[in-house]
């Protein structure tokens, strides 16, 4: 059972955390956890501020935290809150301080120094996590997960180290689970000679992978602040239907085209062993969320869901002599690779291809070190969106059916059969909210009630930083989506 960071913000979410695995007490709960709130976030500005010579922002940002776990830890545990604060806590903040002093003074801030700055986050979280649940009732132990997943030493995103990390898991946790809530945080791990590590975008959702896989549980539960998977993202287009079953392949697509539910990477090690994920919101346990399996019963050709990203741009090579176009191609894709920048949609003309990738400032230098005697242009300010579902890209009547719905719009570019999973378009990024109703309208009017689930009730709040359907990132621009 992993608990996110916006289900465990406050006094109030942990209990309710805590009500929730109470209620599954009988099928031997283990409880990976987030950092509280936007706790990492604050971690990483107040060592960036002390490395940056800015001691006094680092102190205000030491200093929030240290009040916001304080004053949460006190409304969880009342009287018996001092001395767990006091023994338990305080020495991590001394910690963190002393770090921030090192940084402000001149050590530098490598990636190294930086995982170890956020491990904090993790590591408070699940001991108050577990003190909660003792408090609560529920016999729990804290498990450190620095000394259970074992990666390589690619500090702030780290690779675990699968079958050293599975051991380690069959011979604790396995054992301690029987009898215990078992609760360790995500995100962190370390390598074979214990320098603490981070798993990078998505960490958390790793570690209940990776502890699933280790344990050979029954189901890996992923809760959230949204409902499941849901057809469109609520802040592009509001009332979307919650998808009850969808394949490990299409949860990898729909994250690589954008949804932020769930990680690709988290997938792999659930797959593996065919260990179904469910993701579920901890404001509403009563929603059954959305099934992640192997095999779902679903008929081919069938649209799950519409994914997008903005801030894209779309590139056009025109190319004179069609013999380069390979060469030139396979060029650009390392060139992408080493900037860690991914192609998202391609598509071949007569002369040249037509790709969408996403519009960064390094952009234009990279598209400087493409042969000369290629014609280049760029359009900016684009959205790459997606109907996602197995056997989509290949089903006929599909591709009609959504340029017949996009007409609202200038559609630049249309992706189909690089993927039987996904049919990607490419539009004026202000259109992009028009373009998702556009497609909502044409294939979820009228769900099939095996498929999906009506939507409910929003909850009275949904976390900036959390949200279903699609990414949009830090700085675009956002629409607001109208009550439908």
């Amino acid at each position: 059972m992993k608990f996110g960071g916006s289900s465990l913000e406050s006094a109030s979410a942990i209990q309710q955390a805590a009500s929730i695995v109470e209620r599954q007490l009988s099928r031997n709960p283990v409880v990976v956890v987030s950092a509280m709130g936007d706790t990492t976030d604050r971690l990483l500005d107040a060592a960036r501020s002390a490395a940056r010579g800015n001691s006094y922002a680092a102190g205000q940002h030491l200093e929030s935290l240290r009040r916001l776990h304080r004053t949460e830890t006190r409304g969880l545990l009342g009287p018996r809150a001092e001395p767990f604060l006091r023994e338990c806590i305080a020495p991590m903040f001394r910690e963190f301080e002393t770090l921030l002093v090192e940084l402000s003074e001149g050590r530098q801030l490598t990636p190294e120094i930086e995982d170890q700055a956020l491990s904090y986050g993790e590591r408070i979280s699940s001991l108050i996590v577990a003190e909660a649940f003792r408090h609560s009732g529920i016999h729990a132990a804290q498990v450190d997960a620095r000394k259970l997943v074992v990666t390589d030493d690619q500090f702030t995103h780290a690779a675990p180290m699968h079958w050293d990390t599975y051991a380690r898991l069959r011979r604790t946790v396995a054992l301690v689970a029987k009898d215990r809530v078992v609760v360790m945080g995500g995100f962190i791990g370390s390598t074979a000679g214990g320098v603490t590590t981070t798993l990078g975008r998505g960490g958390s959702d790793l570690t209940a992978s990776l502890v699933g896989a280790g344990i050979s549980a029954d189901e890996i539960q992923i809760w959230t602040d949204v409902d499941g998977m849901l057809t469109c993202d609520p802040r592009v287009l509001a009332g979307g239907c919650r998808i009850r079953e969808i394949s490990y392949g299409e949860a990898e697509e729909m994250a690589r085209c954008g949804a932020k539910v769930l990680c690709p990477s988290s997938i792999a090690p659930a797959l593996r062993q065919r260990i179904p994920i469910v993701i579920r919101n901890a404001r509403r346990p009563d929603v059954e969320g959305t099934r992640v399996v192997s095999r779902t019963q679903t008929p081919p050709g069938i649209a799950k869901c519409v994914t997008s990203k903005s801030g894209m741009a779309l590139v056009h090579l025109r190319v004179k002599g069609p013999g380069l176009l390979s060469s030139i191609t396979d060029g650009l894709a390392d060139l992408f690779a080493s900037a860690r920048v991914s192609i998202d949609m391609i598509q071949a003309h007569e002369k040249g291809i037509s790709f969408a990738v996403e519009s960064w400032p390094g952009l234009s230098a990279v598209l400087r070190k493409v042969d000369e005697s290629v014609e280049i242009a760029v359009e900016e300010e684009r959205a790459a969106l997606w109907l996602v579902g197995d056997g989509i890209g290949q089903a006929e009547a599909t591709l009609p059916r959504a340029a017949r719905a996009l007409q609202v719009t200038d559609v630049r570019l249309i992706s189909q059969g690089s993927s039987p999973l996904s049919l990607g378009f490419v539009v004026p990024e202000p259109d992009l909210r028009a373009a998702v109703e556009a497609l909502d309208r044409e294939f979820f009017a009228s769900p099939d009630a095996d498929v999906f689930a009506a939507p409910q009730p929003a909850p009275s709040r949904i976390p900036q930083r959390s949200y279903g359907g699609c990414q949009i990132p830090p700085g675009v621009r956002r629409q607001a989506a109208p009550a439908r």
